[in-house]
């Protein structure tokens, strides 16, 4: 197994942001990087490779059948003695097998998303587990912390994948979640280098959750294309719809433009169920059909040149964040 990165044998980490705080305390890490359970992307080698790192890796449970996610729980358990978790959308079929295999293989800390966050956290806190969910507003955050999760990921609309109805960046969204809860905070949406890391926790975010920076890594189990595509994507190339079935962002293309047609000619629920339920997620992001397949990123991606390592984006995002005065007035 590999080890932390030995960043201060490199260069002495000054900021106290990145040494005990309440997201490594919480979750027993080296520094507040959480990487994101994305379907298709997050399976065992890059959750592992993150936890290996000192963040927290985690394994996406969305794109995986229960047999095919005990496997990867057992791999990366195998791959790494440090924490690493599982995220589970509660959007998907066969919630109580994913919990029950989740607790049967003594993972510790699960991110619930896309659901009532009261539904399992409970029962998971009561086998010792550790609880994080995913929200959009400050409404639902609030929820959260009357459920008593330990602790919230409050994501801005910038982020890839699906998302919340109201369109609330993550500059936004921070600082008026902080004002209304005490849990640990983990900002999410629109993170990928080490300066938008320093400012989210300068807005009042703990931690941060970071996905489409990690979709285009060695490790991850996207294809090649779609991480070669992630590094081609501009300003603009991804766009926030589905609103009426689950908001998700993707990158305009042959599938996404067929969408929009169906908008333009009534906006027929039904037919928007069909399209979507050919297996297009996992036609694109698995197995690199970049036409007809439904591709998910952030906007961030315009800002990912080159697909990477995962030690060397925690280097790079670890160096960047040092590296970034607070500016005075």
């Amino acid at each position: 197994m590999s080890s932390f990165i030995d960043f201060n044998s490199a260069k002495k980490l000054h900021d106290r942001q990145l040494q005990q705080n309440t997201i490594t305390q919480l979750f027993n890490i080296q520094y507040p990087i959480i990487q994101a359970g994305m379907i298709w992307h997050s399976g065992w080698k890059l959750a592992s490779a993150v936890s290996n790192c000192g963040g927290l890796g985690l394994i996406g449970a969305g794109s995986m059948y229960p047999d095919v996610l005990r496997e990867n729980i057992r791999k990366c358990k195998q791959a790494t003695d440090k924490p690493f978790g599982v995220n589970v959308p509660m959007l998907y079929p066969n919630l109580d097998e994913v919990i029950g295999i989740i607790m049967e293989e003594g993972v510790k800390i699960v991110f619930t998303s896309a659901g009532n966050p009261k539904t399992y956290t409970e029962t998971l806190q009561k086998e010792g587990l550790k609880v994080a969910h995913v929200v959009s507003s400050t409404k639902f955050a609030m929820k959260c912390e009357e459920a008593g999760v330990d602790a919230v990921v409050a994501e801005g609309f910038e982020a890839g994948g699906h998302n919340g109805r109201d369109e609330t960046t993550t500059f936004c969204l921070i600082p008026n979640v902080r004002k209304h809860i005490s849990k640990p905070l983990i900002a999410a949406g629109g993170i990928a280098l080490g300066s938008q890391m320093k400012a989210a926790m300068i807005l009042g975010a703990d931690g941060v959750q970071i996905g489409s920076r990690f979709a285009a890594t060695a490790e991850a189990s996207a294809h090649e294309n779609w991480k070669r595509k992630i590094t081609e994507l501009q300003e603009g190339d991804t766009h926030l719809t589905l609103k009426e079935l689950a908001p998700v962002r993707m990158v305009r293309n042959k599938f996404f433009n067929e969408l929009e047609e169906i908008y333009n000619t009534g906006r027929n629920k039904e037919s928007l169920i069909a399209s979507l339920g050919r297996a297009r997620a996992k036609k694109g992001m698995f197995e690199g059909d970049m036409e007809e397949g439904e591709l998910e990123i952030g906007q961030v991606s315009a800002l990912i040149d080159e697909v990477l390592p995962v030690e060397t984006v925690l280097r790079k995002l670890l160096e960047e964040f040092n590296n970034t005065g607070n500016p005075s007035l």
